[in-house]
């Protein structure tokens, strides 16, 4: 009974065992016949109209995500994409199943010859080079044998190979529905080409000072509950901290100064084993740079040779101008203080070049879509050729008309490139010619017409570098001032006041949510959150964290609770609207029955004028975007005056001076074709959102991250 009860369930991971099942029955008899059920589920990580998902599955899940991540992202972060994943596809999961959309053989191999990474590789291409699925389902078969980690990945991207295929169905069935009538085009047509002139007079909102309009608790809340869907919050807490930072003291600095100084000079120090002293050469005279920089500097030796672009922006001129031996420092760097030597130079080494590239079918990485011959090819290098030389040409223009290759759009620019790196030809023609030599240079992958636009040194500097760190006792020091703080401000000393008394700063954070994990000026703070979202935590209550670089004493100021904003959390966002609406009945009242010229006059304001507006644009120049004002006009006749309208940025006053209909098309299917394509475009993105917005989502990932 228990076994039954748990199939009536239907859980999440139920459904995508189902969905990998069928998988199974239609391609994976050749693919793949082993059970990926079973396991007992866990506690969940949320429920989604009614279907429970497993902590136990989303971890796997999360931990897949880090291994293909890497080290950049967060564990945080990796949990909502996860998160973001899960929902949706448990939620298109439910549609697919209360639509019966299957996927059958046919459907996922025609869905993986979409996929690049499966149609281009060559272990699945028939003699022909082109994909065979024959060749696909003989190589999943021979990895399920002969290579279980292989095997593994696979049966991943099975999994959103089903759920991709499935999706694709589902979409297009909805967008099979989607569609435009011509009558609809022709409105669409008509809103984008009637147009209006007006005069108008516009009494700015402005012009009635936010002070001298009483908005009251009541009318603020009366607006809240007439709004309701406007104002929903997330429950979200406030905090302020003081951020205690480990970083070097101004004798910490000195210290590391002190250090590399001394290992500029030689040194004599006293060898035991020889009962004699030995003299240890220093940074100026070491004959064994990489050795020494390896014992000595926080930052090896690198013997590569760099480009001025290369070297740390505010000292490169100076690095550059040093002669053969010459030195330079201590200067600072970033968090290393450093001393920089010349070790040697390469003059010209480095070369700027631009190119067209003419390519024919049959040259190395040709576009598919080239058909000359390499004759053709050599004919139209030449032709460009005798035009890059001719005065007055722009090299990078004839470059981006005419260039085959991928650096067309910014006029054949290649950059800087040091001997070598480029193909021996090319290579050899850049290397051997002076600065603004223009030729034909032919490589496999076609004809080059290369201009060589700048050549600079090279150089290669070995740097003694220290970073410049908080000894023992400025970090001891920063413990204890970070833990007297705590201290006083647990008791019954105002955090405030305690700060201001220290010179600390106080920084606030604002509605943090609870599945927030950076803080402002703290970065990732996963365990601050976590703490001001326990319900053990009180209002005021305040504690020490220690974190990356240092520590910050945090207290928890406020508490938000889900559901509808109080008067006080939204009273920031609803002032601004009620006032304008106060002022928009008070300027309509004072100047109820007046012509234009006297609704101008008594508010100090000038008639304007605004032409060829249309519905798709009601942008008045001056006031913005005025959509109701402007459609107002179109309902009106031409030289008809209307009353006082309430505008986005005032109260108007107009006259339509002029009406222009669009001139009639013979078909409107242009237009409602559009209208078709526009919608059919959004219904991914649109269809999943409002399934989203239906749905009843618990989410209990707080409770275990």
């Amino acid at each position: 009974m228990a076994i039954l009860e748990n199939i009536r369930k239907r859980t999440t991971v139920l459904i995508l065992i189902i969905g990998l099942a069928l998988f199974a029955f239609v391609i994976s008899g050749v693919f793949s016949s082993n059970d990926l059920g079973g396991g007992k589920v866990g506690s969940s990580v949320a429920e989604i109209n009614g279907d429970e998902i497993s902590i136990d599955q989303f971890r796997r899940d999360v931990e897949a995500y880090s291994r293909m991540a890497g080290p950049t992202a967060s564990s945080m972060q990796l949990v909502n994409q996860v998160w973001d994943r899960q929902v949706r596809n448990t939620i298109l999961a439910q549609q697919f199943e209360e639509l019966g959309i299957n996927i059958e053989q046919d459907q996922i191999i025609n869905y993986i010859k979409t996929i690049p990474s499966y149609v281009q590789n060559p272990e699945f291409h028939n003699a022909s080079g082109v994909f065979d699925e024959n060749k696909f389902r003989e190589a999943v078969a021979d990895w399920k044998a002969n290579n279980p980690g292989r095997y593994a990945l696979w049966l991943q991207d099975e999994q959103a190979i089903i759920q991709n295929a499935k999706e694709q169905t589902y979409f297009n069935l909805i967008k099979a529905g989607v569609g435009s009538t011509l009558k609809e085009g022709e409105l669409d047509y008509k809103l984008a080409n009637d147009k209006v002139d007006i005069k108008y007079v516009r009494v700015p909102y402005t012009s009635i000072p936010d002070s001298s309009i009483a908005v009251t608790k009541k009318e603020i809340e009366a607006y809240i509950n007439e709004h309701k869907k406007d104002y929903k919050q997330d429950r979200s807490r406030d905090l302020e901290f003081v951020y205690f930072e480990e970083k070097a003291s101004l004798e910490d600095e000195n210290a590391v100064k002190e250090e590399i100084t001394k290992l500029l000079e030689d040194r004599v120090e006293y060898n035991a084993q020889k009962d004699a002293n030995d003299t240890i050469k220093g940074f100026k005279g070491t004959a064994d740079m990489i050795a020494f920089l390896d014992r000595n500097s926080d930052i090896k030796y690198d013997t590569i040779y760099k480009a001025k672009k290369d070297l740390p922006a505010k000292f490169a001129d100076t690095l550059m101008s040093l002669e053969k031996g010459d030195m330079f420092g201590i200067y600072r760097d970033g968090d290393y203080f450093k001393v920089s030597k010349m070790m040697d130079r390469k003059a010209n080494g480095t070369v700027k070049s631009s190119h067209i590239l003419i390519s024919y079918e049959g040259a190395q990485r040709a576009n598919p879509e080239v058909t000359r011959t390499k004759e053709e090819a050599e004919k139209k290098a030449k032709e460009l050729l005798a035009e890059a030389k001719k005065a007055g040409t722009v090299f990078a223009e004839l470059a981006r008309d005419n260039s085959d290759g991928p650096s067309a759009p910014q006029g054949g620019d290649l950059g800087y490139n040091q001997e070598g790196v480029m193909v021996a030809p090319f290579n050899d023609f850049t290397f051997s010619n002076p600065v603004g030599t223009i030729g034909l240079v032919e490589t496999d992958f076609g004809f080059h017409v290369v201009k060589i636009d700048d050549k600079q040194d090279i150089v290669r500097i070995a740097t003694l570098a220290r970073e410049i760190e908080p000894s023992e006792e400025t970090i001891n020091t920063l413990f204890t001032e970070a833990t007297k703080f705590e201290m006083e401000t647990t008791s019954d000393k105002d955090f405030a006041v305690a700060a201001k008394e220290s010179n600390f700063v106080v920084r606030p954070v604002n509605k943090i949510k609870e599945m927030d994990e950076n803080l402002p000026g703290l970065s990732a703070q996963r365990a601050i959150v976590q703490w001001a979202f326990n319900e053990d935590t009180k209002l005021g209550e305040v504690k020490r964290f220690n974190i990356n670089n240092g520590y910050a004493v945090v207290r928890l100021t406020a508490k938000y609770a889900e559901g509808l904003m109080s008067v006080e959390d939204a009273s920031a966002l609803v002032l601004p609207k009620l006032r304008k609406e106060k002022k928009a009945a008070q300027i309509i009242e004072a100047n109820k029955g007046k012509t234009m010229e006297s609704f101008a006059k008594d508010n100090n304001v000038i008639a304007s004028t605004a032409s060829a507006l249309t519905m798709k644009s009601p942008i008045i120049p001056g006031a913005g975007s005025e959509a109701f004002v402007v459609g107002t006009a179109f309902a009106m006749d031409q030289g008809a005056t209307s009353g006082l309208i309430k505008g986005d940025s005032g109260v108007y006053m107009l006259t339509v001076t002029k009406k222009e209909e669009a001139a009639k098309l013979d078909n409107y299917s242009t237009y409602a074709n559009n209208l078709q394509a526009s919608a059919a475009g959004r219904v991914n993105f649109a269809v999943y959102n409002a399934l989203k917005e239906a749905s009843t989502i618990e989410d209990k990932r707080a409770t275990f991250y």
